[in-house]
C-alpha cells in the first residue's frame, strides 16, 4: 500500500482552480466544474490541501 493520495469533496468544491494553480505534479483538473486529482501524477505534497479555502481537499481513506 502507498501513501495515500489527495481526494476531492465534490460536495465542497468551488472550482476556484487554486489547487490547480498550485499542484507541482499537474496532477489536478476540472471535471464538469469540480477538481479532480489524478492518483497516478499525486505525489501527496499535500499543498493542494493547504490552498483550498473551502477545505474540499483531504487525504483518502485506507
Amino acid at each position: 500500500m502507498g501513501k495515500p493520495k489527495a481526494l476531492v469533496d465534490k460536495g465542497k468544491c468551488l472550482a476556484c482552480g487554486g489547487c490547480i494553480s498550485v499542484c507541482p505534479q499537474d496532477a489536478i483538473a476540472m471535471c464538469s466544474s469540480k477538481a479532480i486529482v489524478s492518483k497516478e501524477n499525486c505525489i501527496d505534497c499535500g499543498i493542494c490541501i493547504q490552498t483550498c479555502p473551502v477545505g474540499a481537499i483531504g487525504n483518502e481513506v485506507h
